[in-house]
């Protein structure tokens, strides 16, 4: 709801959310009104294509249904107000609906009626008013030319799909490159051969020291060696069997260990899913709420963070000040870096906004969490502590290395020692491909003759490279240059919703409609699923936003060459339709005693019977879980929304209709002895439903 109109108000403000515009109105008082658009206002129409491609590519926008409401009081507000400012977000989006907000509410568009913050702070907003522009066409060119391009893929390519491979299925250009980079990895994953290789690991002791330490055999008289089969192994063991291991050079250094920089848009959710297990939505949403503003206690409505889609490390100097001011008076001067760290952006970057940080650095994750939800708290903290690491001076670490030689093979042995800790003292980096930390080596001096505890052959195999989880393939999509901050969110939980592409845990694995979509578009529209001719057409459109290119000529170069290809896909696949491969199962079908098979519907996965049309049967897939039913003490089972949300429920339904969002435990209930319930995440509470009860206990 929008709020009451004040008679004594004479300039309008209008942002996009009813948050960032209790926020905004704080900071600005009773000479203005703040009002939200709720999103977008106008968009082009649902049933069409709503491009006229023979003249210019001229769009033909829309009052969004379900708009009515807020466009009307709007349009009533606007007729009030001696001025009207356009506040909405900063970025092609923003600048886009403030486009539309303008001719819709017939503004003059030469007018300075452009306000952009990029923090929801009192400065922030003083700076933004302080400073009002023009609507930015370049910006709005750019939008309109991304939106575009997506109708004329997706309008054009969807109902090819449609007829040759399934039903409802939808293109897009940044999608359809997603989902081809998951189903490549799935072919490497499937071609990969493991090759045998052999590694000698010694664990040895000091004659200065009873403590233990391994050692790796590295060369063999001279030549780096690869041991690849037992035998192999066993001669080099065999060699080895009475050498004396001698210590032949130590290397001592102190080395330097930087700060990570602040997030982008991309690192930030990059590290919520490593270290909170955030989806990129999730993360994205908290992000928003921090920026649009949170109540906080003898504070009010306060926005949290800076701008969060961006792709740039700029910092202002008045927040590294800041920053540098909170090291001092919490650490001292040592934890400071000799003078302010500068990081540099990407090549590609827009360098439109700041890096994300808190927009007042002085205030501490612990000073705001109990006005916080879980998740903003959480992100907050992890922001904060990025940010303020990032203004530190390095760490310092005692390295050493170790030469030892046994009958001409080489082992190697190395460690480190905290020198001085630095920003490791909040924040390091998590690397989940890291391998275990090094330990300090016991005191050796050179010549000592170490005894051996034990001297092993161990086998490995190559491993086949990993799955993407949503980090990596976000990571994986910012170095290809497909997409920009504000779609990498998007377009995962696009590629999900349309069952191209399965969790499996925290992977990503294509289903086999991904699969056989994708082999499609390989050949048949190559370039759309194409990473580096993506990549080249998001470079198009940040030169759209630079005003370098003419977006009306880039739509036609792409046109011209996509319906040629469009025409030569219909002509080549005539008459023909790709099947999807069915999954068998172990499940017999009760009415016809085949083997039923997993059919994709709209809802999702079910079990359907290979013998349709004369037999018709289908069942729900049954994801058991360790629960049982609070009521009635069958199975819990997990089940889907229509939306697609995950909620747990009785197996005897409709007989027991019992449901729960909290997670099903195999523990159990040490007062009654039912199933007790996870709720809220890894740092909730273990609940018990059972009417009457009343147990829970924290996780933490």
């Amino acid at each position: 709801m929008l709020p009451a109109c004040s008679k004594n108000m004479s300039d309008l403000v209008i942002v996009e959310s009813p948050a960032k515009a209790k926020t905004i109105q704080k900071y600005l008082g009773p000479g203005y009104e703040v009002i939200a658009s709720m999103g977008h206002v106008r968009d082009l129409p649902k049933s069409k294509l709503g491009v006229d491609v023979e003249h210019g590519f001229a769009p033909h926008y829309l009052d969004m249904k379900g708009k009515e409401d807020v466009i009307r009081e709007l349009k009533k507000r606007a007729k009030k107000s001696d001025t009207v400012y356009l506040a909405t977000d900063p970025d092609r989006e923003g600048e886009a609906i403030s486009w539309h907000l303008a001719q819709m509410l017939h503004l003059d568009m030469n007018a300075n009626n452009r306000v952009a913050f990029n923090e929801i702070t009192k400065s922030g907003v003083q700076a933004g008013m302080a400073n009002p522009h023009r609507i930015d066409l370049d910006l709005v060119n750019a939008q309109q030319a991304r939106r575009i391009l997506d109708r004329l893929v997706g309008y054009k390519l969807s109902p090819f799909l449609w007829k040759k491979v399934k039903r409802g299925l939808s293109a897009g250009r940044v999608q359809s490159v997603a989902v081809r980079l998951i189903v490549d990895r799935e072919e490497e994953i499937r071609a990969f051969v493991p090759k045998e290789y052999w590694s000698i690991d010694a664990v040895l002791c000091s004659p200065h020291s009873s403590k233990q330490f391994a050692a790796k055999l590295a060369a063999v008289d001279g030549e780096k060696i690869e041991i690849g089969d037992e035998i192999q192994a066993q001669g080099l063991l065999d060699r080895l069997e009475k050498a004396k291991f001698t210590v032949t050079a130590i290397k001592k250094r102190v080395t330097k260990k930087q700060p990570a920089p602040p997030f982008i848009t991309s690192t930030l959710q990059q590290e919520a899913s490593k270290r909170l297990g955030f989806q990129s939505k999730r993360t994205m949403k908290a992000a928003q709420e921090l920026y649009e503003g949170v109540d906080i206690e003898g504070m009010g409505a306060v926005g949290l963070i800076t701008y969060m889609r961006t792709d740039s490390l700029r910092i202002s100097a008045d927040a590294q000040q800041a920053a540098a001011d909170y090291i001092r008076q919490t650490w001292g001067d040592s934890y400071l870096p000799d003078k302010p760290r500068v990081f540099k952006s990407k090549k590609n970057a827009q360098d439109a906004h700041e890096a994300i940080r808190p927009s007042m650095p002085d205030l501490t994750p612990q000073q705001v969490k109990k006005d916080l939800t879980d998740d903003q708290f959480k992100l907050y903290k992890l922001i904060w502590e990025r940010f303020i690491a990032s203004q530190m001076a390095n760490a310092l670490l005692d390295t050493i290395s170790v030469d030892i030689d046994a009958e001409g093979c080489l082992f190697k042995a190395s460690g480190y020692s905290v020198k001085f800790d630095g920003f490791t003292v909040l924040y390091e980096e998590k690397n989940e491909d890291a391998e275990e930390d090094q330990k300090m080596l016991p005191p050796l001096i050179l010549n000592d003759v170490l005894k051996v505890i034990s001297l092993d052959g161990n086998q490995h195999f190559t491993q086949p490279p990993p799955r993407y989880s949503e980090a990596t393939l976000i990571k994986a999509l910012e170095e290809n240059g497909i997409g920009r901050p504000s779609t990498y969110a998007p377009t995962i939980t696009t590629i999900l919703a349309r069952m191209y592409v399965e969790r499996e845990g925290k992977q990503l694995r294509p289903t086999a409609l991904g699969e056989v979509t994708t082999q499609v578009m390989k050949e048949h529209f190559a370039n759309i699923v194409d990473a580096d001719f993506t990549a080249k057409m998001e470079t198009e459109l940040d030169n759209v936003e630079q005003g370098t290119t003419d977006w009306v000529n880039m739509l036609e170069t792409f046109y011209k060459d996509f319906a040629s290809t469009l025409t030569t896909a219909e002509e080549a696949m005539d008459g023909k339709h790709v099947k999807i491969p069915d999954e068998e199962t172990d499940i017999v079908c009760e009415e016809c005693g085949r083997k039923m098979v997993i059919k994709i519907g709209r809802y999702g996965k079910f079990l359907a019977c290979p013998g349709f049309p004369e037999c018709r049967n289908t069942k729900q897939i049954v994801q058991e879980t360790g629960g049982t039913c609070p009521r009635c003490g069958k199975k819990v089972i997990q089940k889907k929304s229509k939306r697609g949300r995950t909620f747990y429920g009785c197996s005897g339904y409709p007989d027991c209709t019992f449901m729960t969002w909290n997670v099903p435990m195999e523990e159990k209930c040490p007062q009654c002895g039912s199933s007790l319930f996870q709720k809220g995440g890894r740092s909730g509470v273990l609940v018990c439903e059972k009417e009457g009860c009343g147990y829970q206990r924290s996780l933490k």
